[in-house]
């Protein structure tokens, strides 16, 4: 593909789309972190994968309202059944949550196999189709986004009832727009980047972080004309790797000038 023949504002869609689901995984993330309980999110995604399979196995002529609403219903049946577990069997939680996973993907996998486009439709729930995010869908999942950022903060402001059904909301509308692995690779690789920093510096690290990774990913997507939702995740990595690495050198240079001071 020549660069200068291409139409950099395609990517406008898709960066928005990022950022809309950057603006509540980096919070999320963070908390997840602090949990303990860490593949909750590829859990709920699958869940979510799984009813949007099964919504349209009885329909193929779906709206996005309908795919997620689908898509929500199992979520938070998830999230429902996972307070619960965590109130009975708190030690076993992060076991169950993985066990749901394998579950959940099991029987996505089950009810495409006789579809002949099964294993592409598939692939597209797990790796995204972000590059072909339109504009006309960030609206209503941008409104839905702040919501939850607000009922979170200033509502629920941490309370741990509040947290499985509104995780569950934020992933399902995040999986319709960018895919299972960028919801975990959002989640997960910023507030690792961020692990250990004060509330404020670490969003500032964690946003930072998702917002070079989506940058650099869908950039990387158009010489290359790879899928831009494993770059972005791989993009992520890096990015996250080079935060901490930068971070752990300001660390040992600011203990050396203390050190050196006290001498």
């Amino acid at each position: 593909m020549i660069l200068t023949q291409f139409d950099w504002g395609l990517l406008r869609a898709p960066f928005a789309a990022g950022l809309i689901v950057l603006a509540t995984h980096v919070v999320f993330g963070r908390e997840v972190l602090a949990r303990g309980i860490i593949f909750i999110d590829l859990t709920i995604a699958q869940i979510a994968a799984l009813g949007v399979v099964v919504a349209e196995l009885f329909s193929t002529t779906l709206n996005d309202w309908q795919i997620q609403l689908a898509g929500g219903v199992a979520a938070l049946a998830a999230s429902g059944l996972l307070v619960v577990t965590e109130k009975h069997w708190p030690r076993l939680q992060e076991a169950l949550i993985g066990c749901l996973y394998v579950v959940a993907a099991s029987a996505a996998i089950l009810l495409l196999a006789n579809n002949p486009h099964g294993a592409e439709h598939f692939a597209q729930l797990l790796a995204g189709q972000i590059l072909w995010v339109t504009s006309d869908r960030l609206l209503p999942i941008g409104v839905l986004s702040i919501a939850i950022l607000f009922t979170w903060i200033f509502i629920a402001k941490g309370q741990r009832a509040y947290f499985y059904p509104l995780f569950a909301l934020t992933v399902t509308a995040s999986v319709q727009l960018v895919g299972v692995y960028l919801v975990f690779a959002s989640l997960i690789l910023p507030a690792l980047a961020a692990h250990g920093l004060k509330k404020f510096t670490g969003h500032c690290v964690g946003y930072g972080v998702g917002i070079v990774g989506y940058v650099g990913g869908l950039a990387l997507s158009v010489p290359t004309d790879l899928p831009s939702g494993p770059l972005i995740v791989c993009a992520l990595a890096v990015t996250a790797l080079i935060a901490a690495v930068l971070r752990r050198s300001t660390e040992f240079n600011s203990l050396r000038r203390d050190k050196l001071s006290c001498r």
